[in-house]
């Protein structure tokens, strides 16, 4: 890399950390292509993003942000990985990690808080935001339902009475 792509790749980190709300420490020893290809793809359907980072342009990309705990973090071969979505990027790296041994979770970062290997087996454990939107939103439409079944129950014990009279007034008249 040269001087002016370093650069570039620093300001692209630096962005990422300001938009994100997650990002996961791992170290790859020993990773071949193939398990390194599955990998990114596994977290390209989660929604998330995989990088192999220099560490000198990483930390550099870390000053000033809400992740510059995750610093000490970097030493050996480390990749970054960060999603909007906290729980869903955690779930792909330590299913993945269960998985390979070769790739170790050294940590990550909620927003300002630092997060080390527990504090994101435990954010993988959580269900992620589309799961926790679908049950707000059965939790929400299960009262709305109830209350159109009991709004209804009435006009159905009336239509019954109605029906029980009339085949009464029917059996009167025959």
């Amino acid at each position: 890399m040269d001087r002016t792509e370093k650069r570039a790749f620093v300001e692209f980190l630096a962005d990422v950390f300001g938009s994100t709300s997650m990002v996961v420490v791992t170290q790859n020893k020993g990773l071949t292509v193939a398990d390194v290809t599955e990998l990114r793809r596994r977290i390209r359907a989660a929604g998330a993003t995989y990088k192999v980072a220099k560490n000198r342009l990483a930390s550099r990309a870390l000053d000033g942000t809400q992740f510059d705990g995750i610093a000490p973090l970097l030493k050996g071969p480390t990749a970054l990985a960060w999603s909007e979505d906290p729980a869903s990027v955690a779930k792909v790296i330590v299913e993945f990690a269960k998985t390979n041994d070769k790739l170790v979770v050294l940590g990550g970062a909620l927003g300002s808080q630092t997060l080390g290997v527990d504090g994101v087996k435990a954010l993988a454990e959580l269900p992620s935001l589309d799961e926790l939107r679908a049950k707000l939103v059965g939790m929400i439409n299960t009262p709305a339902t109830r209350i159109a079944g009991v709004v209804q129950a009435p006009a159905g014990q009336l239509a019954r009475v109605f029906g029980a009279y009339a085949k009464a007034g029917e059996a009167e008249a025959a």
